[in-house]
């Protein structure tokens, strides 16, 4: 019978597993892009949070909380 298809070791001159290394390679990237940028939007959702306790700080150096108000307002931003 005659030898047609692909043979044993694939096309391309038995470089099928090149393809294959390189398939995984894009797929284990494609990974770590995901990972990183949900990692760094979680990061930027937790920028306000540091922006407001810094305001209050600011708010209470210039006098304008009393330290009872100022604990307060903290810990409801610090949950």
């Amino acid at each position: 019978m005659g030898n047609f298809g692909w043979g044993m070791m694939g096309g391309w001159g038995g470089f099928g597993w090149l393809w294959m290394v390189l398939w995984w390679a894009l797929i284990v990237a494609g990974i770590v892009v995901l990972v990183r940028w949900f990692s760094a939007r979680a990061a930027e959702d937790e920028k306000p949070r540091g922006k407001a306790l810094d305001l209050l700080k600011e708010c209470y150096a210039r006098g304008e909380l009393d330290q009872e108000t100022y604990e307060r307002m903290r810990r409801d931003l610090e949950q």
